[in-house]
């Protein structure tokens, strides 16, 4: 007798082709839509002021540190002293602004180097990552005991990690820095950054206590039982078998928490933490050219954040082969 063919297998399959054409005239579709938006608007775009404030060659002078006079040996320039011929200083024959037999006095310059130096919106960048990292560790901390303490049988605790997680998702978190750096931070006399760190670590680990509370109780109770019944102890449990099964589930959206938090931290610019956009409010500021640099700035917050969801997806593809 025939078997009748199962339905999953009589689905037809989409064409990849067309639906791959259809994307690509969508983007196509976009792309006009913004050409158009710019050529409407009356701006004259300079994209190229941009580059200098990511990075730049900078001048870096040497200055004699004494008299002397200028002397050759073997192709190198020195300068020396005229008190002590053993007392000598390099000069750069590169961008040498001295020859050989000049006398130099103390504070004149012997040479000029070109150098690559970060510009404000790298420095941005900069402070922008180091920030969110910081912040994220704290975070994962805060809100993992936050976490475990909202599953604790002990009612103190378990309240208090509610408290916590509601009074801090219920209120914006420019206002909880506002309270962190002019109240807190007047107090326990913190920097701007330590301020900004605390603020975001507080903010986001609120949401990580929740994923991981969500993620812990996903796991099948029978697991708690299976390890106590092994002889371990429910923190020995908790730790060597619930947290690791948990993790791996709760790693997609935690990796959404953090690329929130990189975007979150722009808010620290309020009290004047020189990050990635206020960065850009400085640039702008000089340059009169806003477009290009909040385009700019969208497209490194773009970098940082799909660099972050790469990483992820590496990590979930590598626990995925593990099971």
């Amino acid at each position: 007798m025939h078997n009748p063919t199962p339905t999953r297998q009589m689905e037809k399959q989409p064409n990849q082709l067309l639906w791959h054409g259809v994307f690509l005239l969508m983007l196509l579709v976009a792309v006009f839509g913004i050409y158009k938006a710019v050529q409407a608007v009356d701006y004259t775009w300079r994209w190229e002021r941009i580059p200098q404030y990511i990075a730049y060659q900078a001048e870096q002078k040497q200055y004699a540190e004494f008299d002397g006079t200028v002397v050759a040996e073997k192709g190198q320039l020195f300068l020396q002293d005229d008190l002590d011929a053993n007392h000598r200083q390099a000069i750069a024959a590169q961008g040498a602004q001295v020859a050989e037999g000049d006398t130099v006095f103390l504070g004149d310059t012997l040479d000029t180097q070109l150098s690559w130096t970060a510009g404000p919106i790298a420095w941005g960048v900069w402070v922008t990552v180091k920030l969110s990292l910081v912040a994220g560790v704290f975070a994962i901390l805060l809100g993992t005991l936050a976490g475990l303490a909202r599953l604790s049988p002990n009612p103190a605790l378990r309240n208090l990690a509610v408290t916590y997680v509601e009074l801090i998702r219920g209120t914006p978190l420019l206002v909880q820095i506002f309270i962190v750096y002019f109240f807190i931070g007047t107090v326990l006399n913190l920097d701007r950054f330590t301020a900004g760190v605390a603020a975001l670590a507080v903010f986001t680990g609120a949401y990580v206590a929740e994923i991981v509370r969500a993620g812990i109780s996903s796991i099948h109770k029978g697991q708690m039982e299976a390890g106590r019944s092994l002889g371990m102890t429910a923190a020995q449990t908790m730790r060597y078998v619930i947290l690791p099964q948990a993790f791996k589930r709760v790693l997609p959206p935690l990796a959404g928490q953090f690329i929130n938090l990189i975007k979150d931290s722009s808010l620290v610019s309020v009290i004047s933490i020189t990050d990635l956009t206020k960065a850009g409010r400085e640039v702008v500021s000089s340059t009169f050219s806003p477009f290009e640099v909040w385009f700019t700035v969208a497209l490194l917050y773009l970098v940082l954040t799909g660099t972050l969801s790469f990483l992820v997806r590496r990590l979930e593809v590598k626990y995925a082969k593990s099971n």
